[in-house]
């Protein structure tokens, strides 16, 4: 008998997260494990009760992941695991002050995804995935040149780097001088370039370990989901995906037996590699999706 798989998704209350756990959970075995995870008790055991019945078991988690030290002790708890996504974001409004939203943005979507990194990529079993939800944002070009140079230098160096860079960022939003030194006004763009940014200083590190044991690091690109987060930035969602159109190809990449070694340590969306340096076109209406 194989040994029991074990599947962790951050922020997995509603919307895409809760899509990741319903599409695991009736991929894998009824001896494996998927973690359903989010801050608010309650929620956590509804979205759990909603879904169990079929395939895996389902475990309803109270994980805040704005709190590394959370992050770790559940990763200590279960030792070893074979599929995370770090899904967990904060939710932004058009009309915001960003002074009052950064701090939120910041430490769910990038202290969040370094404490995710550095707990649980060491954990991955062999043929293991880890995922981190990021964005069509989340390349240099979104980005003016002389920030978009400091998170290259700091993806080139370690995820301390990519935490500095973080740490400066905020502060600037904080004091008032974002705009002046390049960080644009929108707090998704730095903070999903960052979460790349992330992802690829890990993977620098442990691309040839890594892909020698069958295990993918890489950041998704989801694409535009109707959600209540997305719905506030967008006058037509009739193009967007449902949560469970958008969750059905990550799902299927990481129950794989292989994977494209090209996704390795990239941002990947529906298969296609999109270029750090150069991205794609994203409107600005775009700036408070994924």
């Amino acid at each position: 008998m194989s040994t029991p798989r074990i599947a962790l998704v951050t922020g997995a209350n509603q919307g895409l997260g809760r899509a990741l756990v319903a599409g695991l959970a009736a991929g894998m075995d009824p001896q494996d494990r998927v973690l359903l995870t989010g801050r608010d008790p309650e929620r956590v055991d509804a979205a759990a009760a909603e879904l169990a019945g079929a395939g895996a078991r389902i475990e309803g988690r109270v994980l805040d992941v704005r709190d590394p030290a959370a992050i770790e002790r559940l990763a200590s708890e279960l030792g070893e695991v074979d599929v995370v996504f770090s899904n967990a974001t904060a939710r932004m409004s058009p009309d915001a002050d960003p002074t009052d939203e950064v701090d939120a943005v910041a430490e769910t979507s990038n202290v969040a995804t370094s404490a995710v990194l550095r707990a649980f990529v060491p954990r991955l079993r062999p043929g293991g995935r880890l995922i981190v939800v990021a964005s069509a944002l989340g390349t240099l070009d979104k980005l003016d040149e002389r920030v978009a140079a400091r998170f290259a230098a700091a993806a080139s160096d370690s995820l301390d780097a990519v935490d500095a860079v973080v740490t400066d960022w905020r502060r600037a939003v904080l004091e008032g001088t974002a705009e002046d030194v390049g960080y644009e006004s929108w707090l998704n763009i730095p903070s999903k370039v960052a979460q790349v940014a992330a992802v690829r200083a890990v993977a620098r590190e442990r691309r040839a370990e890594d892909l020698a044991s069958d295990r993918l690091l890489m950041a998704l690109c989801p694409g535009l989901i109707d959600t209540d987060a997305s719905r506030p930035w967008f006058d037509d969602m009739s193009p967007a995906q449902t949560p469970e159109q958008a969750a059905a190809w990550p799902v299927e990449l990481v129950l794989s037996d292989s994977f494209d070694p090209a996704y390795y340590g990239e941002l990947v969306q529906f298969g296609r590699v999109i270029p750090w340096e150069t991205g794609v076109p994203v409107s600005h209406a775009a700036s408070g999706s994924r």
